[in-house]
């Protein structure tokens, strides 16, 4: 009797996905990152976060959510439970990596991070919901759905490279700038949340704690931030035409300049309008893609390249084909 095969490790055995099948499996990963993001506003906005009054029951009483809540609660159940359907997709991308041949173990465990990031911050709700909707716990769930995107977007991009030692596409000084702009666009998202958490949209009619100081003034010293991410953006754009970066690199910085202008004209609207509720959901779509175009653009400046199955590892690498 041979050992006991784990589930993956059988399911593996048995099935081989495509490249493609690989990918769609990452990116529907990435896709529900952004959704469960998107959601999880809308909850708030609308005043829901809530709608079930505690956790993991929707009440006291009863698992799911009742009549008497209203369409708040079903609007914060519904946002529970499309954590299921994330946490489906995670899971595809999990058997996906696992069944890859040969298995690529570092895929792998990217995969896993998303599981665990997802199971994490599920707690993170649920902590955020006992704690009546606390703004430092409200930020912090936000905050672990951004790593859960983060992680999701490098898988992404995993998928279309090899497990070879990366090699630069561009020099050291771009590569620099390139986590500058990485590292104050992860800074806006950080202050994004100071902003939300002292303004308008608590996330329930009742009387909700609010972080100590004017949304007026978090807002404009996010605005400075964005402003700082623009100009690298820019420079990044400008830089990369004169180091003659390849014309996908050039293109990742084509995007993140269009969304970040994008975004900051949602920005601009939503302060001077009283920030309704549409234009603030908007903004946090935007906030999604504008870090998905940092990362993509970062991860661009360096590949990894394929190797084909019809040449040995230790065959010259002048012969690997790239991605």
């Amino acid at each position: 009797m041979g050992p006991v095969q784990t589930p993956l490790a059988y399911i593996a055995q048995r099935w081989t996905p495509s490249p493609r099948t690989l990918r769609r499996a990452a990116l529907a990963a990435v896709v529900m990152s952004v959704l469960i993001i998107v959601t999880g506003g809308a909850v708030r906005l609308t005043g829901s976060g809530l709608g079930c009054d505690t956790w993991p029951k929707c009440t006291d009483d009863s698992l799911i959510v009742t009549p008497e809540q209203g369409y708040r609660g079903a609007i914060e159940f519904g946002n529970r439970m499309l954590t299921y359907v994330l946490s489906a997709a995670v899971g595809w991308a999990i058997v996906a990596t696992r069944s890859t041949k040969p298995w690529r173990r570092g895929l792998t465990r990217l995969g896993w991070a998303q599981f665990w990031i997802v199971m994490s911050n599920a707690v993170i709700g649920g902590i955020t919901v006992w704690m009546g909707l606390n703004p430092w716990t409200v930020a912090g769930h936000f905050l672990a759905a951004n790593s859960l995107l983060t992680v999701a977007v490098i898988t992404w991009h995993r998928t279309g490279e090899g497990d070879t030692a990366p090699r630069p596409r561009v020099p050291r000084p771009v590569r620099k700038l390139s986590w500058a702009i990485t590292i104050v666009s992860a800074l806006l998202i950080v202050l994004g949340t100071t902003v939300t958490g002292a303004g308008k949209h608590a996330g329930d009619s009742s009387d909700v704690p609010r972080m100590p100081w004017d949304w007026t003034n978090a807002a404009h010293v996010h605005a400075i931030a964005a402003w700082v991410v623009c100009a690298l953006a820019l420079a990044m754009w400008l830089v990369l035409r004169v180091v003659d970066a390849p014309d996908d690199t050039r293109a990742r910085a084509r995007d993140l300049l269009i969304v970040l202008v994008a975004q900051g004209c949602v920005g601009y609207v939503q302060y001077f309008t009283g920030v309704p509720e549409l234009l603030v959901g908007a903004h946090m779509l935007g906030s999604s893609l504008m870090w998905i175009a940092v990362l993509r653009l970062t991860l661009s400046l360096r590949e990894r390249p394929l190797v084909s199955p019809d040449i040995p590892a230790q065959a010259d690498p002048e012969l690997a084909t790239t991605a």
